[in-house]
């Protein structure tokens, strides 16, 4: 594999223009592949959008018992789609995206095999199995050119699945991330914060906002970064995968210095009740509404379907945001509502 490195200095450090709304947004410079960066700060806390729950909101939810849904919104979990079918051939010039469930994806952009926040475990950490197997068997993958994650959480950053995976497997993560690979022996991790970039046989990672936060240990909360990832060709085209996030300017503000996104990733799931997820978590009409301000040309739901963390019908996602989407005027077949397992390849 090929790689590109540059000067380090960080874009974020250049002078802002008098006018950042209209003034073109500044190029990140990009930073060296599987470097390890021992100068983060201590915490990110300042880059949260809401403040975390506190002692009463932790005492409501645990009072109302909300974290579930009702037997009767468990009783569509058959008419969840699953679907799996062969990987969509993929060469050099191909930008093709097969749902193993949850924010797992197979993009197939550049000649490269990405994966993104891969889950292959039949359970995470505190939650109930499965509700669809994965949509992507282990043995059928072709060779894993690169990872992405997005933040930490247990259902985005899987250890036993990462086992699986070469320790010389190129993997891009969040600030402060770095480490916890490194312990694992992992020894092409490139470290980036928000607007920072970093390039791999002609394709380009950028790492940008979400509305998110991170925890993996009672010890961690928010020492590592939280964000989405832009992946671009060496044809320019654009696949934005969001991570996990709630509704808010970041997606405005990714639309303008990635105009062109040619395929957004964004979650509909994990979203009720609203009082406690609205800060980290869109629901159906958040998402399509976080889609138009990209300025992204489709959009492919995710974060849904696979595992229970919270308390709305399990088929409710779907249809709403089959709704949102028509309400909105937008094109039918821009909206890549795939079952788990399936796959949609964009054509030049």
């Amino acid at each position: 594999m090929t790689e590109r490195t540059a000067d380090p200095a960080r874009a974020a450090q250049a002078p802002c223009p008098p006018d950042p709304a209209t003034a073109p947004a500044p190029t990140p410079v990009l930073q060296p592949v599987g470097r390890l960066r021992p100068d983060w700060p201590r915490t990110f806390a300042d880059r949260l959008t809401a403040p975390l729950p506190g002692v009463g909101a932790l005492a409501r939810l645990a009072r109302e018992g909300a974290v579930r849904p009702r037997p009767e919104g468990l009783r569509d979990i058959p008419l969840l789609p699953f679907e799996p079918g062969p990987l969509p051939p993929a060469g050099p010039d191909t930008l093709a995206v097969t749902w193993a469930g949850h924010a797992s994806w197979v993009l197939r952009v550049g000649g490269l095999t990405v994966l993104t926040d891969p889950v292959w475990s039949r359970r995470i950490f505190g939650t109930p199995a499965r509700l669809t197997p994965v949509g992507v068997r282990w043995e059928d993958l072709p060779r894993v050119d690169a990872v992405v994650i997005s933040h930490n959480h247990f259902d985005h950053l899987d250890a036993p699945t990462l086992k699986r995976l070469p320790r010389h497997t190129p993997v891009f993560v969040p600030a402060g991330l770095g480490r916890w690979f490194a312990r694992r022996r992992f020894s092409r991790v490139t470290e980036l914060d928000w607007w920072e970039a970093a390039e791999l046989d002609g394709v380009r990672f950028d790492f940008v906002p979400a509305h998110h936060w991170s925890k993996r240990t009672l010890l961690d909360t928010c020492r590592s970064l939280w964000g989405g990832w832009v992946l671009t060709d060496r044809s320019g085209r654009r696949v934005h995968f969001a991570g996990d996030t709630g509704y808010g300017h970041w997606f405005a503000e990714i639309g303008r210095r990635f105009p062109g996104i040619d395929l957004a990733l964004l979650p509909i799931g994990a979203y009720a009740p609203r009082w406690w997820l609205s800060d980290v978590h869109t629901d159906p009409e958040e998402a399509v509404r976080a889609h138009q301000d990209l300025g992204a040309r489709r959009m492919a739901p995710m974060h849904w379907a696979t595992f229970v963390l919270s308390s709305e019908p399990v088929l409710e996602p779907l249809t709403r945001v089959r709704t949102a989407w028509e309400q909105a005027g937008l094109p039918r077949e821009d909206l890549w509502d795939l079952p788990v397992g399936g796959s949609r390849v964009l054509v030049p």
